[in-house]
């Protein structure tokens, strides 16, 4: 026999043992503790599921035993005996792991039931068709959990027994049918499995615990701990609990509450109830349920004992509560409670609220919210000024709009969604299966389910638009359609979802930028007094600069300038300029462009005044502004077979000509940069004239500027000061022209591993250093970005070779480590030098905290991330100290 334990009942447990007994068996022991009215039950610690993979899928050895002996508890608590004929003890079988993963793992209610308990069960409540129908409901739950058989053979029989008797509710049909539905259902399993549905309840139990285990690496489980990125070593724990029936008449009925609405935050009790049923009909979306408010007028005093409960649960844990609750016979059971998965809106206002109401302090306050969830208080939501009519609306589940073509199946929306589609899963209802295609879908409409079924909880925790119970809607997946009176949607149009209004739009309809609520900024301003990293926007235009100072940027990072040289009206005195073969017709070319240059550098400087400007000079290869070789290939062609004037034929050679001297290998290696800027100076000279001009222009209207002018693709300081020499050049040029000094600082972009490793000898230049991480993160890794995400990188992360994209999140290892290097190099040559990062990871919560441990000054991402970063960085700060 082993020493370890891996058997708790309830009352050994409480809510710190998260890790070993799972959050919900923490949870129930913790009520349990609290003395609320929680089923007696035991759990299955995660060291017992891990050591069951870990051996193969054997058991841990005295574990069974162990388990045994806890239900031997359980009798004896409930004087009912596991298996009996006369009184049968019924259990559920729950999975739970420490970190919330709601419908992701398996259930399995009313096991040990079987031809003989049933009768006994039958007899002992004087109700045959409450006895029935949880045994037609154990058998159906056990065989797709445990056996593997598609939950929908056993629903495409009970609709054709409703149907034949003309039924609506499952709970209408007579024990005389359900009897009948029984033996179909156990005919099925023997077809399907070529042996006879198990009748010894010992088995039942040992199978379905290796289920439950086993269901830890399902491939929704999988999916859903990458997206949420969730330990695959945790483990579930198993929560053998005796039943409470919520399936026994009128006075009985299960639910599923939350302590504040999930979707908004606002203090009120949201949920729903459902009479005469079981929890799985509720969260499963198999009958759209009545709101919890209804349960006081059908139960009364539990009603109020309920909410009692919830205040009491929400005071204890101090968080929002996700409750799961049966009614049995006027007596109200505690089956769950858990930190509740909410909006970014319904989290941003909890938190907040809860400080106001003194439940918890700001810095609690601020670590309460996903600092990358808040993403979705950025997406757009419908014109109320636009005009439309909704085809049909069902509950609003989950707010924010969606549109996009409709698909019937989770494959479908994957495989669309993949390949850069956008597409509204539609279906009678989701389960845990559908994960992968909701994570590419824009938004979710169900048929059936309410707004605690799973579809709702799943899009609520990922932001996306939700519209469940839209009972008006009549799907066909064969014909691959649903049906609105005579309208008839086909798989491919175009809908529109509002998700804060349950609306369902034929088309496209109009969507406006969202207004962020006053708690939101509460939150930002709580962070900003908390957080050291400064956070800047990485804007290219007056209108990015100008939406970045209202999400609270305090300066611009990086503005690229080759964004500008893209306009229409520029190309072609870009494309003049490339192909000039003297200095002097280049700068005939670089003259032109000056003013478009001027003009795009007061608007920035202006909109971001006083802050600071980052302006990286041009960095990009100059074929980049050229046309595609292959498209100008075919247009020569073309113009020949039509015999085009000579001289258009001659002057499009010309530039092929050029296009092809240009063209490069590795052009992200190649012709790009500073390198640019010093095989052509007078590139460079153009652009630091009109900054300086603008900035003189601004100077003469009393408005205060400071730039930071960025040198790209630095290794070495001999190239620094080259364009150094070049820039002061340009800069007396225009002070002796303007008779003004103007505040600027020269500095560069660290992107390449040698530029790290060179830092002290830059910084004898260099006033500034900007992290370029996109470009750094290529070169130490020897990764092409575009070949790597769309070829092996996905291959890396399935493989656990590497744990995140590491264009996506921070490679602290080894791109960390060179910047490590490169601030203790410039420090030791130039104390205090102002250090940040531009790449994307500027804006990524784990990236800025990595950026806050390493002492950088500031972070700078695109305007729309910068509340996320604002957010990151408080809690980094908290986190790190």
């Amino acid at each position: 026999m082993s020493d370890s334990k891996y058997i708790y009942l309830f009352e050994e447990g409480d809510a710190m043992m998260r890790s070993l007994l799972g959050g919900k068996g923490a949870n129930l022991a913790e009520m349990t503790r609290i003395g609320l009215p929680v089923p007696p039950g035991f759990t299955i610690s995660t060291e017992a599921c891990n050591q069951y993979l870990a051996e193969g899928r054997n058991f841990p050895v005295g574990m069974l035993d162990k388990a045994f002996e806890a239900l031997s508890i359980l009798e004896e608590k409930t004087g009912k005996k596991f298996g009996d004929k006369n009184n049968p003890l019924l259990v559920s079988v729950r999975s739970g792991a420490a970190v919330s993963m709601p419908g992701m793992m398996d259930t399995i209610l009313n096991l040990g039931l079987n031809d003989d308990s049933v009768q006994g069960l039958s007899e002992l409540t004087g109700d045959e068709r409450f006895a029935y129908d949880c045994y037609r409901r154990f058998i159906q739950m056990f065989s797709n959990v445990v056996l593997d058989i598609d939950h929908s053979r056993f629903d495409d029989i009970v609709e054709k027994y409703k149907s034949r008797l003309r039924l609506i509710f499952d709970y209408e049909i007579p024990a005389h049918e359900l009897k009948a539905i029984i033996i179909e259902y156990k005919a099925l399993v023997e077809k399907e499995k070529g042996f006879k549905f198990p009748q010894d309840v010992r088995e039942q139990m040992i199978m379905a615990v290796k289920a439950v285990f086993d269901s830890w690496n399902n491939q929704r489980a999988i999916v859903y701990r990458r997206i949420n990125k969730i330990d695959d070593q945790l483990g579930t724990a198993v929560n053998i609990q005796c039943m409470a029936f919520g399936n026994m008449g009128q006075d009985c009925g299960t639910g599923v509450a939350f302590t504040r609405n999930p979707s908004t935050g606002a203090k009120e009790l949201y949920g729903e109830f459902l009479v005469n049923a079981q929890g799985e009909d509720v969260v499963a979306g198999i009958r759209t349920p009545t709101p919890i408010s209804k349960l006081k007028e059908e139960l009364p005093v539990v009603y109020e004992q309920f909410i009692d409960t919830c205040q009491k649960l929400e005071n204890h844990y101090r968080d929002l509560q996700d409750i799961e609750f049966t009614v049995e016979k006027g007596k109200l059971y505690m089956l769950q409670t858990r930190n509740g998965k909410r909006t970014a809106r319904a989290a941003v206002k909890t938190a907040v609220d809860m400080v106001e109401e003194g439940i918890i302090d700001i810095n609690e306050a601020i670590m309460r919210v996903d600092a990358e969830q808040i993403n979705q208080l950025l997406h757009r939501q419908i014109d109320g000024s636009a005009e439309f009519n909704p085809i049909a609306v069902g509950l609003p589940a989950s707010p924010g709009a969606a549109c996009g073509k409709v698909v019937f199946d989770a494959d479908a929306a994957e495989k669309q969604g993949s390949a850069g589609e956008k597409v509204v899963l539609v279906r009678s209802e989701t389960t845990p299966d559908d994960i992968h295609g909701i994570v590419y879908a824009e938004g979710i409409l169900t048929s059936r389910g309410g707004m605690t079924s799973h579809a709702a909880v799943v899009a609520r925790g990922m932001g996306k638009p939700c519209v469940c119970g839209c009972e008006s809607i009549i799907i066909d997946t064969e014909q691959k359609c649903f049906m609105v009176g005579d309208a008839v949607i086909r798989e491919g149009d175009i809908i529109t979802l509002d998700g804060a209004t349950g609306g369902v739009m034929l088309g496209e309809v109009p969507m406006i930028e969202p207004t962020l609520s006053d708690e939101f900024e509460q939150l930002l301003l709580w962070a900003n007094d908390i957080k050291k990293l400064a956070v800047r926007a990485n804007a290219d235009t007056p209108e990015d600069a100008a939406r970045a100072r209202d999400f609270g940027a305090e300066g611009i990072g990086l503005c690229r300038t080759e964004h500008m040289f893209m306009a229409q009206e520029r190309l072609p005195a870009v494309q003049e300029m490339i192909m000039a073969e003297t200095l002097e017709d280049r700068e005939a070319a670089l003259d032109k462009l000056l003013p478009f240059q001027r003009e795009d550098f007061y608007g920035i400087l202006k909109a971001m005044s006083p802050l600071p400007v980052t302006i990286r000079l041009l960095d990009p290869p100059l074929h980049e502004f050229l046309p595609d070789k292959e498209s100008l290939m075919l247009e020569i062609a073309e113009l020949k077979f039509s015999n085009a004037s000579p001289s258009e034929i001659f002057r499009k050679e010309e530039l092929l000509k050029k296009i092809h001297n240009l063209s490069e290998a590795n052009p992200m290696l190649g012709h790009r940069g500073c390198r640019l800027g010093l095989t052509y100076p007078e590139i460079y000279r153009m652009q630091v004239r009109a900054i300086f001009e603008a900035m003189s222009r601004l100077k003469l209207e009393n408005v205060p500027t400071f730039a930071e002018i960025e040198i790209p693709l630095v290794i070495d300081v001999a190239e620094f000061l080259f364009l150094k020499n070049q820039i002061n050049e340009v800069y007396g040029e225009v002070k002796k022209e303007t008779g003004q000094e103007l505040d600027f600082v020269l500095g560069t972009m660290l992107e390449l591993p040698r530029a790290c490793i060179m830092a002290d000898e830059i910084a004898e230049e260099a006033e500034f250093f900007s992290f370029g991480t996109n470009d750094l993160t290529q070169t130490t890794l020897g990764f092409s970005r575009d070949d790597a995400e769309g070829k092996f990188i996905p291959v890396y992360l399935e493989r656990k070779i590497m744990k995140d994209n590491p264009f996506a999140v921070l490679d602290r290892k080894g791109v960390g480590s060179l910047m490590i290097v490169a601030i203790e190099k410039a420090n030791s040559t130039r104390p205090g030098i102002l250090m940040g990062i531009c790449g994307e990871h500027g804006g990524e919560p784990s990236s800025i905290e990595f950026c806050h441990k390493i002492g950088l000054n500031y972070v700078s991402c695109s305007p729309y991330r910068i509340p996320i970063a604002r957010l990151a960085a408080a809690q980094a700060a908290l986190r790190i100290g």
